[in-house]
């Protein structure tokens, strides 16, 4: 017997979480936003946003944050989608444009997988489940 949609999701939001590049504290209350974020302001929207808050310019190039709580989100994101293989595998850029570019039902598709993934991501964000040296 296979494994099922939502244990993939529990699955894949724990190893996203081990390998968190910034602040676990900081990620936390960020995450439980998350879903809401996307339902106030639209998922394109909500990955804009990331976009945005996860680059700062430097010598004329906009570069992202490797290490910032909202490029971290952006990734789990995008990579969840391309798992779902709802995105192409590809820079953020790319790939937020593939967004831009989807199909109404695939777009909405795409959102609804994202807001049931965060679900794992914020209650995994929040269990103590990891070491206290990585707080």
């Amino acid at each position: 017997m296979g494994t099922t949609l939502a244990q993939k999701r529990a699955v894949f939001s724990l190893e996203q979480l081990e390998k968190l590049p910034c602040k676990r504290e900081d990620f936390k209350s960020f995450a439980a936003g998350l879903p809401s974020m996307i339902l106030q302001n639209g998922f394109g929207q909500a990955l804009a946003f990331l976009a945005a808050k996860g680059s700062k310019e430097q010598s004329g190039h906009i570069k992202f944050k490797s290490e910032d709580k909202h490029f971290a989100a952006l990734k789990i994101i995008l990579a969840w989608l391309v798992n779902c293989e709802l995105l192409q595998a590809g820079d953020e850029k790319e790939q937020i444009l593939q967004v831009s570019k989807m199909e109404q039902m695939v777009y909405l598709r795409a959102q609804r997988e994202t807001l049931a993934m965060l679900e794992w991501l914020k209650r995994y964000a929040n269990a103590a489940l990891f070491a206290e040296d990585k707080l």
